[in-house]
């Protein structure tokens, strides 16, 4: 008899690829800049859509946004722009675009400012994740103190698309903050 995998309740009866991103991406610890960046992309994209809706042109903005290299997408022009703006395997909104673009040159600033983005993303947890120990998803919250500081800085530094809760699906995205519900099987491995 196979022992049913447990995992948190947003990404049960879900897609493949759903699936998969809860059980090897969420909620584990990040020190990449690419991926830091990549997640800051995906995320503001997702802005008033679903997080499936995005995980399934993943692809599409891998392949527009040079994969997720902030270096390369901040010199991204105004023809490139206009052919995003064109390409149907990611979400065509200008403003989503074009915040892509210019949160790539202010993501560069950082870095040069704290020597990477990451250096600068885990001070807003005193460098080390939060583990919250909820029971359902329905004690989850939409944002933090946490993720309400970090927005607020971001924007200060011209970053778009970058409120509160954005930034809370940033910081458990990217294991900053540990939301797994303690029944799920990645409670404990991340």
């Amino acid at each position: 008899m196979t022992q049913e995998i447990i995992r948190c309740d947003w990404a049960k009866n879900q897609s493949e690829a759903y699936i998969k991103y809860h059980d090897e991406e969420w909620g584990v610890p990040v020190h990449d800049d690419q991926k830091h960046f990549e997640f800051l992309i995906l995320e503001g994209a997702q802005a008033g859509l679903s997080w499936a809706t995005i995980l399934k042109r993943r692809d599409g903005y891998r392949q527009s946004f040079a994969n997720f290299d902030p270096e390369k997408v901040a010199k991204f022009g105004e023809n490139k722009i206009q052919k995003l703006l064109q390409f149907e395997g990611i979400i065509r909104n200008k403003l989503k675009v074009r915040s892509a673009v210019s949160n790539a040159q202010k993501f560069l600033e950082i870095r040069q400012e704290f020597g990477s983005f990451d250096a600068y993303i885990w001070q807003f947890v005193d460098g080390e994740a939060i583990v919250n120990h909820w029971k359902s998803m329905s004690e989850v919250p939409a944002t933090s103190p946490e993720s309400d500081a970090l927005s607020k800085d971001l924007k200060k530094r011209g970053f778009k698309f970058v409120g509160s809760t954005i930034m809370y699906a940033h910081l458990q995205a990217c294991g900053l903050v540990n939301d797994h519900t303690i029944n799920c099987f990645r409670f404990d491995e991340v």
